[in-house]
Order: structure tokens, then C-alpha cells, then sequence
């Protein structure tokens, strides 16, 4: 599999996952029992590991100019999937995972950043 596309996958796992989480919130369960909440906090956690080197290649891969133009976003990418990684760790790392746990979780700044990179960085790949 190429480096783009398994960028492209994680990305897809990602908001997968977080469109669940999103239907998850707002449920008002006080535990996962009988859902898939941890599943795909699962797949989320693993699908950040290593996404900013990840996409570092993919960009450099594609890309017509010198990776200096594009720099700083991988530099935020990369901490933003850092972040949000270490986000979703804690999360998983409750013996219960609440739906105003997961709430807070996809309130959280560094989720949203992470999103709006990967929005980017998605549309960044097609052109």
C-alpha cells in the first residue's frame, strides 16, 4: 500500500470514528456496554500514530514545490494528531467511557484542530 493511501485510510478511520463518537455524545449513556465506543476510540488512537510523518511523505511525494512551503502545517498537523492522540488515550483509559466523557472529548480544541488539518490536508491530496 502506498503512503498516500494509507493516508488516505487513516483519515477515513478517523472521521469515521468520529462521527460515531459524535452519535455516541449525545446518547447519555454512563458506559460503552453494547456499543462500539471503544472499538473506534481504538482505531482512532492507532490511526494517529505516526499520521504526521505519514503525511510528511505523502505531501513530499506530490508535491511540485520544495516541502518549505508546507512545512508549518505538518508541524501543526503532527502535534495536533499528538494531542489528540494522547486525548483519545486518556478516554480509553477509563474503565467506563460515558457518553459526557466522549462529549468532552469531541469538544475538545485539539480534536477539532486535528479535523480541520485532516479536512485540509484530504482536499490538499485530491488537487
Amino acid at each position: 500500500m502506498s503512503g498516500q493511501n494509507e493516508l488516505v485510510q487513516r483519515i477515513d478511520a478517523i472521521e469515521r470514528a468520529y462521527e460515531y463518537l459524535l452519535a455516541y455524545a449525545a446518547q447519555g449513556r454512563t458506559e460503552e456496554a453494547g456499543s462500539d465506543a471503544r472499538p473506534m476510540l481504538e482505531q482512532m488512537y492507532a490511526s494517529l500514530d505516526g499520521l504526521g510523518a505519514l503525511a510528511r511523505s505523502a505531501l513530499s511525494a506530490g508535491s511540485s514545490a520544495g516541502g518549505a512551503d508546507f512545512e508549518s502545517f505538518l508541524t501543526a498537523l503532527d502535534r495536533d494528531a499528538s494531542v489528540a492522540r494522547g486525548a483519545v488515550g486518556l478516554v480509553l483509559s477509563r474503565a467506563k467511557i460515558s457518553s459526557l466523557l466522549v462529549d468532552n472529548l469531541n469538544a475538545s480544541v485539539h480534536v477539532r484542530a486535528l479535523l480541520t488539518d485532516l479536512f485540509l490536508l484530504e482536499q490538499a491530496l485530491k488537487s
